[in-house]
């Protein structure tokens, strides 16, 4: 029994040894692997940049080319562009891993994020590198740049921008009387323009506004008017709504004027619903993003026309605010991603780029001289209309009111004002539902404010 017991032992640290040394030479081989894993990055692994977008269709397609493009043009950073869902999805997705390691070097997101992505802490401002490279920023279109540009600070670079503008059927004001070359430029030539064109047995009405709060704001700052206090958000947390004021009544009035007199139709809030209704022919004009206006000169069966936004007959023209969304950096990266993805940036913003994704989307150019590119001036030629979007946002005046409002409860308080917009459908007073959206949005903001 005892030499069992000997034996049995000296077995046990035989078997101990051999693991002792497996594990050694795992270790040195895990150690001499991340040693060459380095020393492969060092020589020629490219820096990967992990693109978050909201692009989907035609959309993505072209923002895959530019990807494809930028990572052809050089061999030391690779973009991946990755779908995430619709703006809102993204935005919950990149909450839920921003300051992680599962974080992606740059995200895309709606312009009324802006407050939001710059209340996480979990982004990069891009003035940084703006700073460090000595960046001329000052080739970017100011009236776009500004909206993402806090307190002197660049947050994050403009990519895909688009204003409102109105879209009407050439051919219909033909049929009216009305001439097709000029459209109305103020609220009662609209509401004119509107019963003339709107036929008696309804096939065909004047005038719609899809329910989307975006249109009330634009209608908002085109006169100068402001959404909320603390000049707009720019200059601290806004506390209360102001577009329930004389100039957001404008908007709401007009919409319930015109509705009552049977010249306004409600398309809902779907953007394919509200196209569909113009292109046959249902609607005679319409505001629609510049972005969708290729598309709709396309597959409209008739000649269509583009103009700028409407202005109640006592105000002056201010302008249109920027529409779309920008890219924005992730923190907590490593600096080498960070610089990749400054690379990406600084590649997209460029004359060329720009003019390609402009003709490609409908998008306007970050960069002007796009619009010098033989591409573009030949798109132009064959549509026109795209000149005149371009000349909108270029006569837009640089304010607190076409700057944009920065509130991190923006999409809340739109679906307040599409509530305020429905409800005058259903004969409700346009000072009392301005009011009661007005309202919901302060509470939204009162609690938002207290999170802080």
């Amino acid at each position: 029994m005892k030499k069992l017991l000997v034996i049995l032992s000296a077995l046990f640290l035989l078997l101990m040894a051999a693991c002792s040394n497996t594990s050694t030479n795992t270790s040195k081989n895990e150690s001499e692997g991340n040693d060459d894993k380095q020393k492969e990055e060092k020589s020629g692994e490219k820096t990967e940049v992990v693109f978050w977008h909201a692009m989907s269709g035609p959309l993505e397609e072209a923002l895959k080319r530019l990807a494809d493009d930028f990572n052809k043009s050089q061999d030391k950073i690779e973009v991946k562009p990755e779908f995430q869902g619709t703006y809102e999805e993204a935005l919950t997705k990149f909450n839920a891993v921003a300051g992680t390691d599962d974080a992606p070097t740059i995200m895309q997101t709606f312009e009324v994020g802006t407050k939001y992505m710059i209340d996480t802490g979990k982004i990069e401002p891009v003035q940084k590198f703006i700073d460090e490279d000595n960046y001329d920023i000052s080739q970017w279109e100011k009236n776009i740049s500004s909206y993402y540009t806090v307190d002197g600070k660049q947050y994050s670079m403009p990519f895909n921008s688009s204003t409102p503008v109105v879209i009407y059927n050439k051919d219909a004001f033909k049929e009216a009387g009305l001439d097709p070359e000029k459209a109305p430029e103020t609220y009662s030539e609209l509401k004119e323009a509107a019963k003339k064109l709107t036929k008696e047995d309804k096939s065909q009405y004047g005038f719609s506004i899809l329910n989307y709060g975006w249109f009330f704001e634009q209608m908002l700052a085109v006169q100068g008017g402001l959404y909320v206090d603390q000049e707009n958000g720019r200059k601290g947390d806004a506390t209360k709504a102001t577009f329930n004021d004389e100039k957001g009544l404008k908007v709401f009035q007009l919409i319930s004027d015109m509705h009552k007199e049977g010249t306004y139709y409600n398309v809902g809030q779907n953007w394919d619903d509200m196209r569909a209704a113009f292109q046959s022919k249902k609607i005679a004009m319409y505001l629609d993003s510049s972005a969708g206006v290729k598309n709709i000169v396309d597959n409209a069966p008739f000649e269509v026309g583009v103009a700028y936004l409407p202005i109640p007959d006592d105000v002056e023209r201010e302008g249109v605010i920027i529409g779309g969304a920008s890219v924005w950096m992730s923190n907590g990266i490593s600096e080498e991603r960070q610089k990749a993805a400054w690379e990406f940036m600084k590649y997209l913003t460029t004359p060329e780029v720009q003019a390609k994704w402009h003709i490609e989307t409908g998008y306007f150019a970050i960069n002007p001289k796009a619009y010098e590119e033989d591409i573009v001036k030949k798109e132009w030629e064959k549509y026109p209309q795209l000149k005149v979007t371009v000349d909108q946002l270029h006569d837009t005046k640089t304010s607190t009111a076409t700057q944009g409002a920065l509130i991190s409860v923006f999409p809340e308080s739109r679906q307040k004002v599409v509530a305020g917009m429905e409800s005058l459908y259903q004969g409700a007073d346009p000072k009392k539902a301005l009011e009661q959206a007005a309202e919901e949005t302060n509470r939204a903001l009162e609690v938002a404010n207290k999170k802080k």
